[in-house]
């Protein structure tokens, strides 16, 4: 069973560390469809990642399972989030 407190820990700081790797992404000149791709690959990665050094490498087709929809579940969070605030907030600039 998943401790949702360890992933409440570790999961809120992956959201802000995407969501600044794709703002950093954003400034490099990346948009529209391959920064929504970049960020949930960013999230699959970190929260696959995050699984494993939390709770070791899983031995059987049960932990595989929810390491890897940990981190699909992350990446899904943070793309989502993001074209939800960038399709809500006005634009600033010139």
């Amino acid at each position: 069973m998943t401790d949702l407190s360890t992933l409440l820990i570790g999961g809120i700081p992956l959201l802000v560390v995407i969501f600044g790797l794709v703002e950093f992404a954003k400034s490099l000149g990346l948009t529209g469809k391959w920064l929504t791709a970049f960020s949930l690959v960013l999230g699959v990665a970190f929260g696959v990642a995050y699984k494993i050094a939390v709770s070791a490498l899983p031995a059987d087709f049960t932990g595989w399972f929810t390491v890897v929809i940990f981190g699909l579940a992350l990446g899904l969070v943070t793309s989502g989030f993001y074209d939800f605030v960038n399709d809500r907030m006005p634009k600033v600039g010139p």
